[in-house]
């Protein structure tokens, strides 16, 4: 059968990505206390197209995909990069990838276990000289803020606020996720449970007012534990809280080259 792809483009422009976009796949990641999670990703794969041919063979990413579909982690990243260069004869690859990532979680006081949902991400490319560039880990971590000056100013309680903290780091050797999201929690006024009994309940309302974070504190505090490790290279904190008593967010956000600190 005839190869269009293959054939020659007489444009003579190179295009810089192409391929699937947003393609949704179960999956198998690493998970610290159980060694393997299932889960399902969002996953878009390109490489770039030279200018003399007409287009890329979109069957073969997916193909590739499926091949290390039990394999999708930091560790394998740029073996998974390498081949679609080298199935597809292109000079880079790039690829891109989210899944919610689930930690079984118990409640403070009851002990009652709950999963909660964290969404996470890896992202990278593979340049002309098989040099991995930019890969990146993502983390989004939802948390309770409770108002430093609500506290400061009312005659009775302070108002809270659920918010997510975003991060995305490059790094030099292997880290958990796990730990990633622990040291986020660590800066909020509280952590999230998905089960709350009334110990519980009671529990991390009294957490929360005894420990008030702007959005800001947020935001600074896992920059300055960011900054302390010799393996975190670059990073970007995002804050938001989503206001109880304002009908908009709050929002604060850093970007780091870090040239490391304790180990």
């Amino acid at each position: 059968m005839k190869d269009v792809q293959n054939m020659h483009d007489s444009r003579n422009i190179k295009i810089d990505k192409v391929g699937v976009k947003n393609v949704k796949y179960p999956i198998v990641v690493l998970d610290k206390r159980n060694g393997f999670q299932h889960t399902i990703a969002e996953i878009s794969m390109y490489v770039s197209l030279p200018q003399e041919y007409k287009g890329t063979h979109m069957s073969r990413f997916v193909e590739i995909l499926h091949a290390h579909k039990n394999t999708i982690n930091m560790k394998d990243f740029p073996a998974i990069l390498g081949e679609m260069k080298g199935r597809l004869n292109a000079e880079s690859a790039h690829m891109e990838v989210r899944f919610p990532y689930f930690i079984r979680k118990e409640a403070p006081v009851s002990g009652t276990a709950g999963y909660l949902e964290y969404m996470c991400g890896f992202s990278g490319h593979l340049d002309g000289q098989n040099s991995m560039k930019d890969f990146t880990v993502s983390v989004s971590v939802p948390v309770t803020t409770l108002c430093p000056c609500s506290k400061e100013i009312s005659d009775h309680g302070a108002h809270n606020q659920r918010g997510v903290v975003t991060i995305k780091v490059q790094f030099r050797r292997f880290f958990w996720i796990e730990d990633l999201i622990s040291l986020i929690e660590g800066c909020s006024s509280c952590e999230i449970y998905s089960v709350l009994k009334r110990q519980d309940e009671k529990f991390v309302t009294e957490k929360a007012f005894e420990n008030p974070k702007f959005v800001e504190d947020v935001a600074r505090e896992v920059a300055e534990k960011l900054s302390a490790s010799q393996n975190i290279t670059h990073f970007i904190v995002e804050a938001e809280n989503f206001e109880s008593i304002h009908n908009h967010s709050a929002y604060a956000c850093l970007e780091r080259e870090n040239e490391g600190g304790e180990a």
